[in-house]
């Protein structure tokens, strides 16, 4: 055990005490919180654009919220953000922007969501009863540093003309404030590396920096594939590796210079880098998003870590935090944001009046000035912890196909067909795009039903408006998703199509013409194009 990391992660503890006890009673009485919570955006809020809009100084219920307050995507909120982008205040929140943060879009190619202090604060007490529940269930945690991963940074050419700064440096600067200095000091520290740009230099240095830390206890990423990316890194680089943490590693650009690690080196030379658990014998916890497409690739992680004990994360997103782990259920995170759900008959239900085993899907307001926002996640309630759900994500809505963290969605593909089947393939009557795994990794083929002109411009193309998702962009960049191709077709094959369908159960008269399908084996139902 190290000392230093002991105190560290003790001081860490400490400092989410408080939102743990908080989170523990805030989940016998659900209801009271979100109507707290519901007041305080609308009395904060009152003078702002939005607010007097929609006249929140006259709301005095959470039903007069819903009557009063219409449903809203991204595309509502487009001017706002270009006001707050522009230097406005006071437009959708009375709290100050302190940066936009990018995500996928639907339409678009990405999103910036507005991060205010209160948002920030609405994410620590998600993260304080995690944090503290899992440090009481797995006490040796505490002995050691954790890893956090860190993101590449990627071009973000549709912030240009932002006067706020967009995306933040690290995952610790979620927390803000003195939070993140406290948290930073418990974590093996990489945030030099988010500015490598080659993505075998990030793995590298990455791996030195994790084998330097005999004692790692935690690995928090986001989809397992990060990790068994670095793995397999980790094998194919192992001589380089050792031999770098024998002479250390100059730095290059904004990577920091690595000392000579000589005894961990000598340590590791009876290693195995097949048996990831012989160099890191100390590891309790791996953190990372264990539903939907990602629970496939769990068995993997566990036969790497056979005494690991593997935690789902809660769901999620850039624009807030719906669940929390916790004590083993994933209850909704009752005191950060406020929660509504769309049952499957299109009718708004609050947090207190879900039911057991129904699906619905998530709406939230949070304070970053997102109002009655559909994240477009559905989530299954699987049962309550005390008087609050405890749901589990099931799947994106509107057709995205989403293997690492893509989030590819079907109207932004039709967007992209759009532009470019003119172009490149002006006679194609059916097109579709779908995933196929290729070894671990996977690329996106799209079928045509026609002979493309400069087919290999038009691929690449393809794959240059695909990263204009910025999670797509970042699957890309780790190896994750390999570049798009084009397939050519037979004609007729959206009769193949149809019947593919039709015999997976669905109703002919409920088949919508669609640009996207997040099903594999697509090559298997439509026959190649004779050249």
């Amino acid at each position: 055990m190290s000392i230093t990391a002991a105190l560290m992660n003790g001081a860490w503890l400490g400092a989410n005490a408080r939102g743990y006890l908080h989170f523990k009673a805030a989940l016998h009485e659900p209801r009271a919180v979100q109507e707290s919570l519901l007041r305080w955006y609308l009395r904060s809020n009152r003078r702002t654009v939005f607010g007097i809009k929609h006249q929140f100084q006259t709301i005095r219920s959470a039903r007069e919220y819903q009557e009063r307050v219409p449903l809203s995507t991204y595309e509502d909120y487009a001017d706002a953000i270009s006001r707050i982008a522009g230097g406005g205040q006071d437009v959708l929140t009375s709290s100050r922007v302190r940066l936009f943060e990018p995500t996928s879009g639907s339409t678009r190619g990405a999103k910036l969501i507005p991060f205010t202090n209160q948002l920030q604060e609405e994410i620590r007490r998600a993260v304080a009863p995690w944090i503290v529940d899992l440090a009481r269930s797995q006490p040796t945690l505490i002995g050691g540093p954790a890893y956090w991963s860190i993101s590449p940074v990627t071009d973000l050419s549709d912030s240009s003309e932002s006067k706020i700064p967009v995306g933040f440096e690290t995952d610790s600067a979620y927390l803000g404030g003195w939070f993140q200095s406290l948290v930073n000091k418990t974590l093996i520290q990489c945030d030099d590396l988010r500015r490598v740009s080659d993505i075998d230099e990030f793995r590298m240095r990455t791996l030195l920096r994790l084998l330097a830390a005999r004692n790692l206890r935690l690995v928090s990423v986001w989809h397992p594939t990060f990790l068994t990316l670095l793995l397999e890194a980790l094998v194919s680089s192992w001589p380089r590796l050792l031999s770098s943490l024998r002479n250390g590693l100059p730095g290059q650009g904004a990577a920091k210079a690595m000392a000579p690690c000589l005894r961990r080196a000598a340590e590791l030379e009876g290693a195995d880098p097949q048996q990831p658990m012989t160099i890191w014998p100390e590891l309790k916890v791996i953190s990372c998003w264990a539903d939907a497409q990602a629970s496939s690739l769990l068995p993997d992680l566990s036969e790497r870590f056979p005494n690991v004990r593997i935690q789902p994360k809660g769901l999620i997103a850039t624009e807030a935090f719906v669940s929390v782990p916790f004590q083993g259920h994933y209850p909704l995170a009752v005191r950060s944001h406020f929660f509504e759900f769309i049952d499957d008959a299109g009718s708004a239900k609050f947090l207190w009046e879900l039911k057991e085993a129904n699906c619905y899907s998530v709406v939230v307001t949070t304070g970053g000035g997102l109002y009655r926002y559909r994240l477009r996640d559905r989530i299954r309630v699987t049962g309550f912890l005390e008087q609050t759900p405890s749901i589990r994500f099931i799947g994106k809505e509107d057709g995205v196909s989403d293997l690492y963290g893509e989030k590819l969605s079907d109207s932004f593909i039709a967007e992209i067909l759009t532009r470019l089947l003119p172009e490149f393939a002006p006679e194609t009557r059916f097109s579709l795009l779908a995933p196929e795994y290729e070894g671990r990794a996977a690329r996106y083929v799209l079928f045509i039903d026609s002979l493309a002109s400069r087919p290999v411009e038009f691929a690449e193309r393809l794959e240059s408006e695909l990263r204009g998702n910025p999670h797509y962009a970042y699957c890309a960049h780790l190896g994750q998703l390999l570049p798009a191709i084009v397939a050519p077709i037979e004609r007729g094959s959206d009769r193949l199509y149809l019947a593919k369908l039709q015999a997976d159960g669905a109703r002919l008269g409920n088949i919508k013409p669609t640009a996207l399908s997040a099903a594999m084996n697509w090559r298997q139902t439509f026959p190649a194009r004779r050249i």
